[in-house]
């Protein structure tokens, strides 16, 4: 189990443990500690990366502290996506990155979010390494000299041309297009490559002040972009989080276009063009059965990993496969990528709607997905749901009467004491019923 990190990275409120700075310094050693290069290849060198809210450049000090007092080469390469952030590690030759963010969290949260040198998230076993040196061996806080770093804004205009590079010139001539950036990494970047691209473009949610980060906007909050649409009979809209892994889309008539849906859209298209190595995609145990269902009709097989586009991406290298993601808008395209894009993710649907000539919302209109409630219950403990003594022959029951109509999936957030019970089927009243019901055992069972 671990103590530091959740399912990305480690968050939490800034300025309280474990994203107070002297923690952050501690942990900041640590990571240069596991991720230092064998003394023949030099230094470690790190470059750092944040979003928008306001106390990220008090935590870029705090882990440019921690890393310089390990030896560590450490850039600022300023505002930028997490994405990006990962492709300047990978491209740039850096031995690690972090990128402060706190995703689609309010401006209050932050996060550390720490990527190898090949662009991709720590595995696990990485990064119960780090904890076990703050946690157990107490690792001392080497206090706030050498918080001075150099600043490298031609970074993150390497991650941009790489995203002009991405699809054809002028692709996008004639399309008009709606971008909420969510006050956050995206703020500049979208709207730069989508006009580069030839799309007309009206972006909202680009007046980050620190604190307004997902405030109302991005991926979280989607009625002002479907109005924006509507307003501007714009083709579609698109929407980010506040560090712009994530895209969820709408179109013309309201709907909103999850990671399940790009996923049916793009892969149905790589399959049919012979690009779908594999013939097979990664989700995850949330994405919805209609997902699977549709792919099997175009002889797409679905793999499912736990939640965490780290362990999408984790699945596609295993199974070599080219795309993966989660319903919540984390699309990883491995050609291009080693970690949920949203910008790349809109370009790559919005490639394919062009090159099918089919307008989304038509798309949109033939899909029907299966019912899917998703509780969420608050726990003193977290043993094995399906093992408890009460609540197992509980899940057992449900699933036998659901067999081939649906299915449960159980979890435990990574940051919060929740246990999260979904109940998946065609039939949506027995799926309410069903959920209501094993969440009430299991709040009478474990309930704080």
């Amino acid at each position: 189990m671990k103590r530091l990190f959740g399912t990305d990275g480690i968050r939490g409120e800034a300025g309280v443990e474990p994203l107070d700075a002297a923690t952050v310094r501690r942990v900041a050693v640590a990571v240069a500690e596991v991720l230092r290069p064998a003394e023949s290849d030099g230094p470690l060198r790190l470059v750092i990366g944040r979003d928008t809210r306001e106390s990220g450049p008090w935590l870029r000090d705090a882990l440019a502290a921690g890393c310089r007092s390990r030896g560590a080469e450490v850039v600022d390469c300023g505002v930028v996506t997490t994405p990006g952030l990962a492709h300047i590690v990978r491209e740039a030759g850096f031995n690690a990155g972090v990128m402060i963010s706190a995703s689609h969290n309010p401006f209050q949260d932050n996060g550390l979010k720490i990527f190898g040198g090949d662009g991709s998230k720590l595995a696990d076993a990485l990064e119960m390494r780090i904890e076990a040196l703050v946690i157990d061996d107490g690792i001392a806080d080497p206090g706030a000299d050498g918080a001075e770093v150099d600043y490298d804004g031609d970074l993150v205009d390497s991650y941009v041309r790489s995203l002009e590079n991405v699809i054809t010139p002028g692709r996008f001539e004639g399309v008009e297009v709606v971008l909420d950036c969510s006050n956050g990494s995206a703020t500049v970047i979208g709207p730069e490559v989508f006009r580069h691209h030839g799309a007309r473009v009206h972006a909202i949610g680009t007046s980050p002040d620190g604190r307004n980060i997902n405030l109302d906007c991005g991926s979280l909050h989607l009625d002002k972009l479907i109005d924006e649409v509507r307003r501007t009979g714009s083709d579609l809209g698109l929407a980010f989080d506040g560090d712009a892994d994530r895209c969820l889309a709408v179109d013309r008539e309201g709907r909103e276009v999850s990671g399940d849906h790009v996923l049916y859209i793009v892969g149905r298209q790589l399959k049919r063009s012979g690009r779908l190595r594999g013939d097979a995609i990664v989700a995850t145990i949330m994405s919805n059965l209609w997902l699977e269902d549709r792919l099997r009709d175009e002889g797409v097989e679905l793999h499912r990993a736990s939640v965490g586009d780290k362990y999408v991406l984790e699945r596609m290298v295993a199974e070599d496969l080219v795309l993966g993601g989660e319903q919540s808008g984390h699309v990883i395209f491995r050609d291009h990528a080693t970690t949920g894009d949203g910008v790349l993710t809109g370009l790559l649907l919005l490639d394919t709607l062009v090159a099918n000539g089919e307008p989304l919302e038509s798309i949109m209109r033939d899909i029907t997905p299966y019912p899917q409630v998703l509780l969420n219950v608050r726990v003193n403990e977290k043993p094995n749901l399906r093992e408890h003594a009460k609540i197992g022959p509980v899940v057992e029951s449900i699933e036998g009467q659901l067999r081939g109509t649906g299915r449960v999936v159980l979890r435990y957030s990574g940051t919060e004491p929740v246990a999260r019970v979904m109940l998946e089927g065609k039939n949506a009243d027995d799926v309410r019923t069903h959920a209501e019901h094993l969440a009430a055992v299991i709040r009478s069972e474990l309930g704080a």
